[in-house]
């Protein structure tokens, strides 16, 4: 039985590890450190990939940067986790016409597959995983 505890990232977590110049960089790498020395299992959403590579390379203007992480999800040992229509009507659940413009269908997503994964946490910094009763990475 594996009791390494089982993590969902969300796309704010993957900019600030690949981002020097993110505010949030070095507790991101704490936060992946630990998680190393926990063993814990690290479950990367495809959608997550995506919306970090889109920020770096659009907001960050980091071209090489985005195809840098595009190529570590490439890596057939890390574990990419496929969204599908299923994923998208469960997500629905947790997003509202009224939602903040902060609590993304992104969030949605990240949120419904935790769920369905029974994650143990989410490394994020996005207080909207708090507010729906999670857990963050940086509370293990």
């Amino acid at each position: 039985m594996n009791n390494s505890p089982i993590i969902i990232v969300d796309a704010d977590a993957i900019v600030a590890q690949a981002s020097q110049n993110d505010n949030l960089h070095d507790k991101a790498v704490a936060i992946s450190e630990k998680l190393a020395q926990l063993n814990a299992q690290i479950f990367y959403p495809v959608t997550a990939i995506t919306e970090a590579t889109t920020h770096i390379q659009r907001v960050l203007s980091s071209g090489a940067t985005a195809y840098g992480t595009a190529m570590i999800f490439a890596n057939p040992n890390i574990n990419v986790i496929e969204v599908n229509q299923d994923t998208i009507k469960n997500a629905i659940k947790f997003f509202s016409p009224n939602t903040s413009k902060k609590n993304t269908l992104y969030d949605c997503i990240i949120a419904t597959i935790a769920k369905e994964y029974k994650a143990d946490a989410i490394f994020s910094f996005d207080k909207f995983y708090k507010k729906n009763g999670f857990k963050l990475a940086s509370e293990l």
